[in-house]
């Protein structure tokens, strides 16, 4: 067998030629979540309920414009892609029927990965299970097999859907979460991951709804995973392994009292039910509940309403026919019922809660069920399930991890789960910055810290100041990822999301083309992701779709690092200039061999088409599609604050990375490694070196030892600048100083010194 392209040794990533690989990702593509055909963003309500007759085909876009995305991509830098799909796509005309049609289209899009060199994983994306429990992720069949009907949850409160919303323009920003507690998710994950112990009654085709929904869960990625087995050139090659599933989450197991909201329940916004009054409104009942909105130091309650289903229940009825889906429900599970007064729970004919402490205890060894308690039982159990299936068909296949967010990790170390071959992925996101929508630079909170009893009141957690709050970031990262190595052991962490919202401060941005905010925020992100020790991340989110009226097309969210809204970064500068020596002893070059070269220096001003992109520098045309953003909303692109996330980065190390960090105030780039021999003619530290912050007539390199050289060239199938080093051996120093630029604004706002971007203009440049 060939070395594998990308292996695991101990913590860190190595390359066919043994070099520490730094994983620069990007999530791909926001628009997965829901389907082409019909065309189904979450604003959108025709034919939502049809949900077995949809197409996710050209997801997560078109083949004729997927060399316009990777291209785009991989000229930013990136190199990892977390490759969004969801069950749904796979399996939603009903159980065991996959579409191989979306699965096909998912093969050339991967092959055309491959073209551009991109590491791809595997992500079995979901949020809030479904989007018929306002997220995504799980065919509509699910729902009915837990025995709900998703078509009563607005009346019941058992979802808050915003396809169904009265008004999709006034959903609640990031109301979409508190579907996790709210009554459909509360009973789905419950059964997912612990029906057997928790739902015994729940018996379908002969088998607990837990196995059921697990069996069906893990054959969808097993034969997904087959199919690119079969592709022949994707496996391994492209395709490095699969994450166990996004964001796993416990429903109501280990919950002390149903009649209360837990302590460590943080997020509550809207209508906050108990899990008592979700029972109760579930089947028909009115409750009188709190209400809640997000501040500054986290939810506070704002007041009372009253919720009135006015008798409709979120069960489905008893006479609904089975025979669609062609499943045999066990005479012992009764419909039009609610499955936890089947269990005992609550007697319907008063309205009584019996048991309040159902899910409080292990049903096997009584033991008291914490969150830790969930993941290293229920959670551990789904992941060695979906581990089995995937490494059945990829052996070599790299797990990526991913635990319930922001809990103690499964306690994994020295034992037969701490698999060589497993990655700890856990998520970050600034929770002030994306609940408030504003970036405020004078204090934040450190949350990590308050959930692991840190600080002795939450008033000590708050951080002042954009130096504190930046390094506060940092400390959270490192303090994740060093629990990941105490409970899991001595694994690469790469954190696959992490992002900001773009729709801050009512969208001001996009009225002004002032990205400041964003540019800080997003900045503040990466110090904290380059300074935390992690082997990589992948950034949350590349949405093609994207606009400003309506964000990633999704439950209001905007955190896309792309719109078609807005103006790509110019990255080409006037390569007339480029023959001239640097002023460093080393060299700095073209490769004349590209065709990217011949292209740049032609006269050529064709538009780019899928077929001439990989052969030109100049930055990728915005998109195909056309916006229909009205005036109002926003008509002032600018450069979404793009060069605070196309940064430089080590793109494979000779030895071991002890730290690097970008400087975007004052364009400094630094790097220190250690390597026990020095670097090999075939085999340099490579780093890449965004041609926005470093012109290459504009390049001030310091190293400790040897020599250097600086190329733009397309030797991963798309064109980057990079520069390669050959060094000693020992502890060695790289720094790179490229052109200081006012942050968040286009260059033509800029009051300093014309740039490069001036420059290339004066003699007679042509920047698309």
């Amino acid at each position: 067998m060939a070395p594998l392209r990308l292996r695991i040794e101990g913590r860190t990533f190595r390359d066919t030629k043994n070099r520490e690989v730094t994983l620069r990702g990007i999530n791909v593509a926001g628009d997965a979540k829901f389907p082409t055909s019909p065309d189904l963003p979450s604003n959108k309500r025709d034919h939502f309920y049809d949900g077995d007759n949809v197409s996710f085909l050209d997801r997560p876009f078109s083949i004729d414009e997927a060399h316009t995305h990777f291209s785009r991509l991989k000229r930013w830098g990136y190199t990892l892609i977390r490759y969004i799909f969801t069950w749904e796509a796979v399996e939603h005309a009903g159980p065991g029927k996959y579409d191989e049609e979306w699965i096909q289209h998912t093969i050339q899009v991967l092959r055309l990965a491959k073209g551009y060199g991109f590491y791809v994983f595997m992500d079995p994306h979901q949020d809030v299970w479904s989007r018929f429990t306002g997220g995504s992720g799980a065919p509509m069949w699910t729902i009915y097999a837990v025995g709900l009907n998703p078509q009563a949850f607005p009346a019941t409160e058992a979802a808050w859907v915003q396809n169904t919303y009265p008004d999709p323009s006034e959903y609640p920003k990031m109301i979409w979460a508190t579907n996790y507690t709210r009554l459909a998710c509360q009973v789905i994950f419950t059964m997912f991951f612990a029906g057997k112990e928790f739902a015994p009654k729940a018996i379908i085709d002969g088998k607990n709804i837990q196995d059921y929904l697990q069996d069906h869960f893990t054959g969808a990625c097993r034969h997904l995973a087959l199919r690119i087995k079969e592709a022949v050139d994707l496996e391994n090659d492209v395709v490095i392994g699969w994450e166990s599933v996004n964001e796993p989450n416990r429903g109501l197991v280990g919950f002390q009292d149903l009649s209360v909201i837990p302590s460590e329940q943080n997020l509550q916004k809207g209508p906050s039910p108990t899990a008592w009054q979700a029972i109760l409104l579930g089947s028909g009942r009115s409750c009188e509940m709190d209400t809640w909105d997000f501040g500054g130091l986290g939810p506070y309650k704002s007041g009372s309403t009253l919720v009135d289903p006015k008798g409709e229940m979120a069960w489905l009825p008893a006479d609904y026919d089975e025979s669609r889906y062609g499943w045999k429900r066990d005479p012992g599970w009764k419909l039009g019922e609610c499955i936890w007064a089947q269990h005992g729970i609550w007697d319907p004919s008063n309205d009584t809660l019996l048991k309040k402490d159902y899910f409080a205890k292990d049903p096997e060894s009584g033991r008291t069920i914490d969150y830790e308690h969930f993941t290293n039982k229920w959670f551990m159990s789904y992941y060695r399930k979906h581990r089995e299936a995937i490494t059945s068909i990829h052996p070599y296949a790299i797990l990526f991890c991913q635990p319930p967010v922001l809990e103690i990790p499964p306690s994994l170390k020295d034992t037969e789960d701490d698999d060589p071959n497993m990655v700890f992925s856990p998520h970050f996101y600034d929770g002030v910055t994306l609940m408030m929508k504003k970036w405020n630079r004078y204090w934040n909170v450190d949350v990590f810290g308050i959930l692991r009893g840190k600080y002795l009141s939450p008033a000590f957690a708050i951080k002042i100041g954009e130096t504190a709050i930046r390094n506060c970031f940092r400390d959270q990262l490192s303090a994740i990822r060093r629990e990941g190595a105490d409970y899991m052991g001595n694994h690469p962490c790469v954190f696959t999301e992490i992002g900001i919202p773009y729709d801050m401060d009512d969208k001001y941005a996009y009225k002004t083309g002032d990205y400041t905010s964003q540019s800080s925020a997003m900045d503040a992100n990466h110090f904290a992701l380059e300074g935390c020790g992690a082997n990589g991340y992948a950034l949350w989110v590349y949405t093609a779709m994207n606009n400003h009226e309506w964000g990633d097309m999704w439950n209001g969210e905007d955190l896309s690092i792309f719109s078609i809204d807005d103006k790509p970064l110019p990255l080409s500068p006037d390569l007339n200039t480029l023959d001239q020596k640097s002023p460093s002893t080393s060299t700095i070059s073209l490769d004349r061999s590209s065709p990217a070269y011949s292209e740049s220096r032609s006269n050529n001003n064709s538009p780019v088409s899928p077929r001439n992109l990989k052969q030109t520098l100049s930055t990728p045309a915005l998109s195909s599609q056309k916006s229909n953003t009205p005036a109002e909303i926003g008509s002032n692109p600018g450069y979404r604050a793009a060069e605070a996330y196309v940064r430089p980065s080590p793109i494979a190390t000779v030895g071991n990375v002890l730290s690097y960090g970008f400087d975007l105030r004052n364009c400094v780039f630094t790097l220190a490694l250690e390597c026990k021999e020095a670097a090999t003619e075939d085999a340099p530290t490579e780093i890449f070196l965004p041609e926005y912050h470093f012109p290459r007539d504009g390049i001030d390199v310091e190293v400790s030892s040897g020599k250097w050289t600086i190329s733009v060239d397309d030797a991963d199938g798309g064109t980057i600048q990079r520069l390669r080093w050959w060094h000693s051996g020992g502890k060695q120093y790289l720094t790179a100083k490229g052109v200081k630029r006012r942050l968040g604004t286009s260059l033509a706002q800029e009051d300093e010194a014309p740039g490069y971007l001036e420059q290339c203009r004066r003699s007679g440049c042509h920047i698309m």
